[in-house]
C-alpha cells in the first residue's frame, strides 16, 4: 500500500511546549511506561501474524504493524517531550501574573478566572488557558489592580486584574 507524500504544512514541525506541571508531567511519563509494556505484545503480534505468509493481501499484518510504527513513534515523541520538559511552580509569586497563577478578571460585570498553564495542558472550558493565547499573553506580568487590553478579531477587550493565586 502505498501513502501519499505531503510536504509538511506550517504546523507539521511544531515542536510540543515544553513547559508542564508536575501532575502532567507524572501522567506522561505514566504514559510512556504502558506503551512501553505493550511494544512486546504488539511486536509479538506482528511476527505472528507474519509467519502468515503473503504480505501484500495480509490486512492484518498490515494493521499490526501500523499499531506497532504508532506505539514506536508515540514513545518517541513522549521520550523528547519529557527530555525536554520544564517543571513549572504550582505556587508561583503573587506579585505579577506567572505561569501557573490562577488569575481573577474582570471585564465589566463579568468576571472569570483563569489559571495559566503552558500550551500542552490547556483546557479552555475548565478555565485553564495558555500563557500564549492572546488573554494569556497579555496577563503575563502583569499586577492586581492593572488593565490590559486584548485584541480579539474585530474588538480590543479591556480586562482589569482583580486577585493573582
Amino acid at each position: 500500500m502505498r501513502t501519499a507524500n505531503r510536504k509538511p504544512g506550517k504546523f507539521g514541525v511544531l515542536r510540543p511546549d515544553p513547559i508542564l506541571t508536575k501532575k502532567k508531567f507524572n501522567e506522561l511519563t505514566n504514559k510512556l511506561e504502558k506503551l512501553k509494556k505493550s511494544k512486546p505484545v504488539a511486536a509479538a503480534e506482528v511476527a505472528r501474524l507474519a509467519e502468515l505468509g503473503d504480505f501484500s493481501e495480509n490486512v492484518e499484518y498490515q494493521m499490526a504493524k501500523g499499531r506497532l510504527r504508532g506505539i514506536n513513534n508515540t514513545i518517541l515523541n513522549l521520550e523528547n517531550q519529557l527530555h525536554e520538559a520544564v517543571i513549572v511552580q504550582e505556587r508561583p509569586s503573587l506579585d505579577v501574573v506567572q505561569i501557573g497563577s490562577t488569575v481573577t478578571i474582570v471585564q465589566g460585570e463579568t468576571k472569570r478566572i483563569f489559571k495559566i498553564l503552558g500550551s500542552v495542558e490547556t483546557d479552555p472550558q475548565r478555565g485553564v488557558i495558555s500563557y500564549n493565547s492572546p488573554i494569556g499573553s497579555a496577563l503575563m506580568g502583569v499586577g492586581v489592580g492593572e488593565k490590559v487590553v486584548v485584541k480579539l478579531a474585530d474588538r480590543n477587550v479591556e480586562y482589569m486584574v482583580v486577585k493573582i493565586e
